[in-house]
Formats: C-alpha cells, structure tokens, sequence
C-alpha cells in the first residue's frame, strides 16, 4: 500500500510515509497536531482509499477502555428476568458489542479510529495495552475469547491535551502534523474551491497568518476555520478590495467570527488596530 494525497485530501510527504510506515509496521498511528489541522478526516480518506470500513470510536472524558471491548447491559437482563423473558437464561443476548470487537470481527480489514484519545482518562492509553498488543480479549460473561480475524488499521488522534503513557507512546508509529505552510495551504483551499480569484486568496492567506503569528492570541485559527471563513467570503462575495483595505488599515477582518473564537482575541485584534491607527 502506498498511501498518498487524494483529490479530496492534502497530505505532506512526511504525513504519507507516516501512514504507509504505520501500516507496514503492523503498529497504531498516533497522529498529533493542533485541532483543525485534519486528524479525524485522515482516516475517512484512508479507509475511503483502500475501500474499507472505517469503524470510528470518538473518545469521551467519560470514556473506558472497557467501552471498547463489550458492554454487559444487567438492567436489560434483570428487567427481561422480572418480566419471564426466555431472553435471561441466554447471557450473550446482553453483550453489546464494542468497537474494538467490531473491529476485530469485521469480515474485510478495517480502518479504526480512535479519535482523541487524550480527552480520555489517564489510565485509558495503559488499559488498551494488552488488546492492541494481541489484538484479543476475553468476554469473562460469556467465556469466550473475541480474537482479531486481521490486525486492523489503526488511527489514533491526539490535541496534546494530556501526556499519553511511555508505554502506550512504545506501540505506536507517531507523527506530529505540522501547520500548514502558505503554498500547502493553498494547494488545500484549491481542493475545496477550486475557482478562488488568486488574488483574494492570497490575500486571505496574508491575513490569516498575520492573525495566527499575533502575540498573546489565546487561539489561533487552524485549516478548517481557514475553510469555513473562504466559504463566507464566496458566498457573500466579499470584494478582495475590502480585505486589502482591512489589512493595511488594521481592525477586525469580514465574517471574523469564523476565524477568531473567543472575546479575549477579538479585544486583542480590535486594541491592536486601534494602536496601529494612532501611530
């Protein structure tokens, strides 16, 4: 397999080797990067180019490795008890099947997303340890083991919120996705609208990183806001003049609200123009 950018997806050179070594290796894909930046649409396109299902596992704070797994539904089974179900006296009708499972089971090789795992609790990286080293895990209900039929393409996200174990770091292929520079990015924008005027575009990417290398800004504005902000400015066909005008008088851009995402940076960009303008 030798994965590269596809007509809906730019990925760097680094990022494809990443995801052919990864698969070569046999080893989950630990992708890191700011949010934004196309971690989560990795694995759609991935498994949209192999043609495989993508089974994805969002990853809440409340999450448990165990969710993974399977789940035993006992109030179901007590309540079917209570009722004289004939359901009761067959306990595998009370395992719900977790996407690891799925996983595992599935009948043609699948990609699995584990999509930000660092939102999870500490412990959740280390109790994932043994399933991922064996691809295996027992079902202690019913007595079975649910053994993977092929090893599974694994994706792993991260937003670096929390550090992830040295152990669980030890198992993984890890790649950083570095932001975008100006000529990546556009050839980004260039999938998503291909007919952008140039000269708007350039502009736009002019402002866009003057404002993420702005001192002090609690967020900085990633590729996906990049892309929502373009999508405003075609539809209200917003002149490239204006932006221009913005830029070299200083003051909030058009539609700002797409790329700025707290009142703490508005007031920064806002005082910043003010000051520009007394001098």
């Amino acid at each position: 397999m030798s994965f590269q950018s596809t007509k809906h997806y730019i990925v760097s050179d680094e990022l494809a080797l990443a995801v052919n070594a990864a698969v070569t290796l046999e080893k989950p894909l630990l992708i890191k990067g700011e949010p934004g930046t196309g971690k989560t649409r990795l694995a759609e396109e991935l498994a949209a180019v192999l043609g495989a299902e993508l089974i994805s596992w969002p990853i809440k704070s409340t999450t448990k490795a165990q969710h993974g797994l399977y789940e035993y539904d006992a109030v179901s089974r007590l309540r079917d008890s209570q009722l004289g179900s004939d359901k009761v006296h067959d306990i595998s009708n009370y395992i719900r099947p977790g996407k690891l499972w799925l996983a595992f089971t599935a009948e043609q090789r699948p990609v699995l997303l584990i999509d930000e795992i660092d939102k999870a609790d500490i412990e959740f990286p280390n109790d994932l340890l043994y399933e991922l080293d064996r691809m295996a895990f027992y079902v202690h209900e019913t007595g079975e083991e649910v053994a993977a039929k092929q090893r599974p393409i694994v994706i792993i996200t991260s937003n670096n919120e929390k550090e992830l174990p040295d152990a669980f770091l030890r198992r993984c292929f890890f790649h950083y996705i570095r932001f975008p520079d100006a000529e990546l990015l556009t050839e980004i924008v260039g999938v998503h609208f291909p007919n952008i005027q140039q000269q708007l575009l350039s502009t736009a990417l002019e402002v866009f990183f003057e404002l993420r290398e702005l001192p002090n800004l609690k967020k900085k504005p990633s590729t996906s806001e990049l892309l929502d902000w373009l999508k405003l400015l075609l539809a209200e066909d917003i002149p490239v003049e204006v932006l221009q005008d913005k830029q070299q008088k200083g003051g909030l851009m058009p539609m700002f609200g797409a790329l700025l995402k707290n009142e703490q940076d508005v007031a920064l960009v806002e005082k910043l123009a003010f000051m520009a303008r007394r001098r």
